[in-house]
């Protein structure tokens, strides 16, 4: 004959209480317990969760397998001992919960700490339990169902994950885990039903219990509130799940597949997503636990289910998981600026006097009809070279800058002519740029370049033809703040294109260095990663429209100047005239064919030169002799070119000095100091110097 056949299936926990004398007890030996007794630990040995049992006044504690952990070294002695002294370093901590659940008063604690020794030793633990009382049939207390979950992993997890998260001001929310479990014993008996039935309903875990016909035996509010939102419909006792879902053919058989292991006899854990937003419906996440539902004989009669709505938690991990992908974007691209900054600037130093030798020989006018073309073919690819590497500095956001009030209007109609003869008859050209457009504050060269450049791209696009259309105007406040530039005034000048369009991952790959889809030969990749970095070290950005076959449009956002543009300045033809003396120029570099060539542009301009190879030198050059004017490179061992204009400044008050510079990496260079980027041709060096308070015309 089986002992206590009410224990049947409850594993480790239940033998331990056949195995106990009982004999000397106060409870006595099992055959004699009340129903609610036998009926109520059968529930707990049976649950997959862990449970206690507190019985009578004394609160003779019982617990489950699932509990053995909590125990540590009480384990061994604990079943059917007193509560208080099974508990006794947690009992101040305690009684006050039992006391209120006594009371009717049975709250739900949720992340509570407690200091325990349990099968880790003693340790600083979190927990969330509820403490229920149980009613005879008088209505008097019989004892007490505590359902106890350890949740100190998911609290220090949870803690570990908001430190991970700090450039996210709104990430993750608590997610309290509802995952107590019952385990239904259904007979006919009156007391057994309303007992269980009592604990179903007053827990706030969603709660499903069906038939192996998948008629529902039991659902509590939760279950039932859950259901209602998720698939517009509210279940009752006794409703067919299937049948209910009938008219939601995937839904149904999405929880017919959740439910077919457990009605098989299987206890496991799945998670899924159920509703359809399209009806109205939530969508939400589940974490499901199932497990059997047997009667007095041990035979299977259904299935349960305690439910976890984990949805806000997956949001919150897909949101770090894309921030961390971002914030690897970003490191990414900051590397590959600082090294395109650094190759540009070492390359502005070898093309300095690879131009300016070249455009010295061709100013001179004394070559042969072949020697001139050798000249001007390797001039336009020194030119070129240049434009790349400014290009790169673009990309990295290191280019230096003359920054000024751009007229737009202006600016673009000034462009008309280039820009159509640029892209060609097949393509029409249309300007929509607004009257009474705000001057934007930019480098009007290096626009000129990065309108030009998108303009490539559009006509690039359209090899059929279409139109062109560059577009500006000034956006209002909501306008601006989609964007997501900082907040204030900007004029967004657009460039638009009616040809074949991107594909949003090539959009997003656009603006990467040396991404091209025009393949080997057709363009360097660089021409949108300069715009973009050009619109960013403006106080801008950049923007992209696009969609496979209805074209393209590229936003620039320049912040509003708050001053007058300036009329356009000289062209290169204008700037010279007479070549006599002007006076005697001290040209510094470390670089000594840099330091040559620029000594051979100012000696062609009519400067006396003197050179000096570092600032030191320079300082001591300017102690013995007088000058007109300084050239000095800004990057040097040992002292920058910017100590060298401030010590001028109070020793030889008055002395203009030219910084000239072959990266914008210059963070001492203040904007009143005057600068030439590398590389550079005479007429440019000619017009920095023109542009220069003190400096002599004529002597």
């Amino acid at each position: 004959m089986t002992i206590a056949p009410f224990l049947n299936g409850g594993g480790r926990a239940a033998e331990m209480v056949r195995a106990r004398d009982w004999s000397d007890h106060p409870l006595g030996p099992p055959e004699g317990w009340p129903d609610g007794l036998c009926s109520a630990l059968s529930l707990v040995v049976n649950s997959p969760e862990s449970m206690i049992l507190c019985w009578g006044p004394e609160l003779w504690f019982f617990f489950n397998d699932a509990y053995f952990p909590l125990l540590g070294p009480r384990l061994d002695w604990a079943m059917g001992e007193r509560f208080d002294r099974v508990w006794a370093d947690g009992l101040e901590q305690a009684m006050p919960i039992i006391d209120a659940a006594f009371a009717g008063n049975s709250p739900r604690y949720v992340d509570v700490p407690w200091k325990l020794d349990t099968d880790r030793g003693a340790a600083d633990t979190w927990w969330s339990f509820s403490y229920s009382r149980i009613l005879d049939r008088r209505g008097d207390i019989a004892g007490l169902f505590i359902f106890t979950n350890e949740t100190t992993a998911r609290v220090l997890s949870d803690a570990a994950l908001k430190r991970s998260q700090t450039e996210l001001t709104t990430a993750l929310n608590d997610l309290r885990q509802f995952n107590r479990t019952l385990e239904l014993r259904v007979d006919q008996r009156t007391a057994e039903r309303n007992l269980l039935a009592s604990i179903v309903e007053t827990t706030d875990s969603i709660v499903n219990v069906i038939d192996l016909d998948y008629n529902w035996m039991a659902i509590n509010r939760a279950g039932a509130d859950a259901f209602d939102a998720v698939f517009g419909k509210r279940p009752q006792v006794g409703d067919n799940i299937l049948d209910l879902l009938a008219d939601l053919p995937d839904q149904q058989a999405a929880v017919r597949a959740a439910w077919d292991p457990a009605l098989a006899g299987e206890e496991y854990t799945a998670t899924a997503e159920f509703g359809d937003p399209a009806r109205g419906h939530m969508r939400r996440v589940y974490e499901m636990k199932f497990n059997s539902v047997r009667d007095g004989a041990g035979q299977q009669i259904g299935a349960f289910q305690f439910v976890t709505d984990v949805t806000d938690r997956r949001r919150a991990e897909t949101a770090l998981g894309e921030a961390q992908a971002a914030l690897r974007q970003a490191q990414k691209m900051e590397a590959m600026g600082q090294l395109t900054g650094g190759v540009a600037h070492d390359f502005n130093n070898l093309l300095t006097p690879i131009l300016g030798s070249l455009d010295l020989l061709q100013r001179r006018g004394s070559l042969s009809p072949r020697e001139a073309r050798l000249v001007d073919g390797a001039l336009q690819s020194a030119e070129r070279a240049r434009t790349l590497v400014h290009r790169l500095l673009a990309f990295a956001r290191r280019q230096p800058l003359q920054s000024g009030p751009v007229d737009l209007l202006a600016l673009v109609g000034g462009m008309t002519d280039l820009i159509a003869s640029t892209v060609g008859s097949p393509v029409g050209v249309r300007s929509a740029i607004a009257d009474d457009l705000p001057p934007a504050l930019a480098d009007a060269n290096q626009l000129e370049m990065a309108i030009l450049n998108l303009c490539v791209n559009a006509r690039d696009a359209m090899p059929d033809g279409g139109t062109l259309t560059i577009a500006a105007d000034a956006p209002d406040p909501p306008a601006t703040a989609a964007a997501g530039v900082e907040p204030g005034q900007y004029v967004r000048l657009s460039v638009i294109d009616t040809g074949t369009g991107m594909d949003a991952e090539t959009a997003a790959r656009a603006v990467e260095p040396f991404f091209s889809t025009k393949g080997i030969g057709r363009g360097t990749g660089l021409g949108l990663s300069m715009v973009h970095g050009l619109a960013l070290q403006l106080g801008g950005t950049m923007a992209i429209v696009s969609a496979p076959g209805l074209g393209t449009r590229i936003d620039l956002w320049l912040p509003v100047s708050g001053e007058v543009a300036r009329p356009a300045e000289a062209s290169d033809d204008e700037v010279g005239g007479e070549t006599g003396f002007r006076g005697r120029a001290l040209v510094v570099d470390d670089e000594a064919l840099v330091r040559m060539t620029t000594a051979d542009m100012l000696q062609s301009l009519g400067y006396e030169t003197v050179e000096a190879d570092n600032a030191t030198e320079a300082e001591q050059i300017l102690a013995q002799r007088r000058f007109d004017l300084v050239v000095t490179d800004h990057l040097m061992p040992g002292r920058t070119g910017v100590w060298l204009a401030r010590a001028i400044e109070d020793r030889h008050p008055g002395l203009p000095v030219l910084i000239v510079s072959g990266y914008a990496d210059i963070d001492g260079l203040a904007p009143d100091l005057p600068r030439l980027t590398k590389p550079f041709r005479e007429a440019e060096l000619a017009r920095a110097i023109a542009g220069m308070a003190g400096i002599p015309t004529d002597r």
